[in-house]
């Protein structure tokens, strides 16, 4: 597994009705919708960034894998990680679409060779689903059972699977990924058992913004777990950013995002979440809580997660200043970066304008 390009630098499409120019104020021009999110999409894949994040949820937004199929088709370079929620589709069947998806994406590949270069990664994501209710437990082994089923279909591999939750005996489906092998699958989670999870079948391991000590022990303590099991993982580091010309003036724009909103508006908002209870939402309550000034270390702003429930915290400075985080993060083992902002095709123009051309980045080859 290498990254010889660099880190995989990723920006995210608000398929959940997650875009505003103040946070907590809905806008119906940004609110989700084909044309909306499409266009989120096209602005990344034009600034350059490698992958998009096409979130996933059941009560707001659009649905993600018809927004994928579709953005295949108008889309040449960049990457999608599809998020798919476990429990809302059978495995044999999300095998077959995502097989089916990762051909539609399939482009020629850069060296030359004639052959076909995968452009589809796999956001895997443990919850709950309306009307359910599971315990942690035995929900992320539903989780692992999936990822497992995943990867002996898409690679190619007849499925003998009796487990707690799916009993299949299967030929491989017909149809198979361009390159014979399951996209990578990215996964996140800082519950015990989210983190077993990962260390069991997952390929890179996701992590919402945290202070650099506390980085580092997550990532000290993942590999530690893969390594138990003959694995390896990478890392990822999901976060929104704020850059602008000067450290002042990203500043005045990050607190601009506030200056409309009620706490009352902005507790109603993370309490609707699926995941609101979960131990990385309550991870991003604590930052909130350290922070002084907003910012709990340098240019790490957790201002942003008063009007959102998960990701919570925001990178804010100028393009030394974030190139320069960034770097530190890659430095304790981050592999991948997947960024955001408000409202998000116009941040990506910005991030794609200050910080991308001084990075060299790359897909991250699994």
């Amino acid at each position: 597994m290498t990254a010889a390009n660099g880190p995989e630098i990723s920006w995210f499409s608000a398929l959940c009705d997650d875009d505003y120019e103040f946070l907590g104020v809905p806008d119906p021009a940004l609110k989700s919708s084909w044309e909306h999110c499409r266009n989120i999409v096209l602005t990344a894949e034009k600034g350059g960034f490698d992958n998009i994040l096409l979130p996933s949820g059941y009560q707001l937004g659009i649905d993600t894998q018809m927004f994928a199929g579709a953005i295949a088709a108008l889309t040449h370079r960049i990457r999608l990680l599809m998020a798919i929620r476990v429990g809302e589709t059978w495995p044999p069947q999300l095998a077959r679409q995502i097989a089916t998806l990762d051909q539609i994406l399939a482009t020629e590949s850069v060296d030359g060779s004639g052959h076909k270069r995968s452009r589809l990664t796999v956001n895997i994501i443990s919850s709950d689903m309306p009307g359910e209710v599971l315990a942690s437990k035995p929900r992320y082994a539903r989780t692992v059972e999936v990822m497992n089923i995943l990867k002996s279909l898409l690679n190619g591999e007849a499925l003998d699977h009796q487990g707690e939750f799916y009993q299949l005996k299967l030929q491989p489906p017909a149809v198979k990924t361009v390159s014979g092998k399951c996209p990578p699958l990215y996964f996140g989670g800082l519950s015990e058992d989210a983190r077993e999870a990962a260390a069991e079948a997952a390929d890179v391991y996701l992590m919402w913004p945290d202070t650099m000590d506390k980085v580092k022990d997550i990532v000290a303590d993942m590999t530690a777990r893969a390594a138990k099991r003959g694995r390896t993982l990478r890392f990822g580091y999901r976060v929104h950013v704020v850059v602008r010309e000067t450290e002042a003036e990203a500043r005045a724009a990050a607190d601009r995002l506030l200056v409309k909103l009620d706490a009352a508006t902005g507790d109603a908002i993370r309490a609707k979440s699926l995941d609101s209870q979960s131990a990385g939402v309550a991870r991003q309550a604590e930052l909130r809580e350290q922070a002084s000034d907003g910012y709990v270390e340098d240019n790490l702003w957790t201002g942003i997660g008063r009007a959102r429930s998960g990701c919570g915290a925001a990178l804010v400075g100028d393009p030394d200043q974030i190139v320069a985080k960034l770097e530190a993060y890659r430095q304790v083992g981050m592999d991948a970066f997947i960024l955001s902002g408000y409202p998000h095709a116009a941040e990506a123009d910005l991030f794609s304008r200050h910080v991308l051309p001084r990075i060299k980045h790359g897909p991250l080859v699994i």
